[in-house]
């Protein structure tokens, strides 16, 4: 497997690089926080699961981390997909092979240990549980039970773990640029002792995402937004540069 090398500088890289595609291709990128998210405690690892629907999905979680939170983020990547970009594991990716049954067992120990190392900020680890890009509209999703792994084998070592549903949707809107809107739900504390039946665990987790869904889409075709802050504003599109070519020279549109 491929593990983390995270490099500081490549990571500020990254940063300026990837706020300059969001800028370059969305209108806005939206985020939906619940107040119980930012009032988690820092001490227990919280492992973030999501849809995923989009090419996008591991640069967004890059921004959200510098955003929102004060955590030392790591990224769950299929190993035929991090091979070819191995600049990633200098971000916080390391591998999973779900082909190889061995394998998939040494990541889900690996992962246990990056969030259960001592650090001065709440460790985070990103996870698709898809395991491939699948549209955003799918039912039912299907989740790997890697995921519920991890979380059982962090209790081994961590009094507790928080896991949070969190999905993203893209749509056209008002805007030549399409928008971004992510959502986060309220964590759940894992504590040990408690039972982790990962199968259902692994159910519980597909059900709560695609009511997660759900609820998103409802709220984009109702309009109902105010409760998306935005993130990151992206450049303006030529229409609204149109618009203003025409306010500036006094140019009415032809009718």
């Amino acid at each position: 497997m491929l593990g983390v090398r995270r490099s500081r500088l490549y990571t500020r890289w990254f940063a300026w690089y990837s706020r300059r595609q969001f800028r370059r291709h969305f209108h806005t990128v939206r985020a939906s926080v619940p107040a119980e998210l930012q009032a988690m405690d820092e001490e227990v690892p919280v492992i973030f699961y999501g849809n995923h629907a989009y090419w996008w999905d591991g640069f967004w979680s890059q921004l959200c981390t510098e955003e929102l939170f004060n955590q030392n983020l790591y990224i769950a990547i299929g190993y035929d997909e991090l091979s070819k970009h191995r600049f990633f594991t200098r971000l916080g990716a390391f591998s999973i092979d779900r082909s190889d049954a061995r394998s998939a067992l040494r990541t889900v120990e690996y992962a246990a240990k990056l969030l259960s190392s001592p650090s001065t900020r709440q460790n985070a680890l990103w996870i698709f549980p898809q395991g491939q890009i699948e549209h955003v509209d799918k039912r039912p999703l299907v989740f790997f039970r890697g995921t519920a792994g991890i979380a059982s084998r962090v209790l081994e070592k961590k009094s507790a773990v928080y896991v949070v549903s969190v999905v993203s949707r893209i749509e056209y809107l008002a805007e030549q640029k399409p928008e971004l809107f992510l959502s986060f739900g309220v964590p759940c504390m894992i504590r040990q002792g408690e039972r982790v039946d990962r199968k259902q665990l692994t159910l519980t987790m597909q059900q709560r995402t695609e009511k997660h869904l759900d609820v998103v889409r409802q709220h984009i075709v109702e309009r109902r937004l105010d409760g998306y802050r935005v993130l990151l504003q992206g450049s303006e599109s030529v229409n609204r540069k149109v618009e203003k070519f025409r306010t500036v020279f006094g140019i009415r549109r032809s009718r």
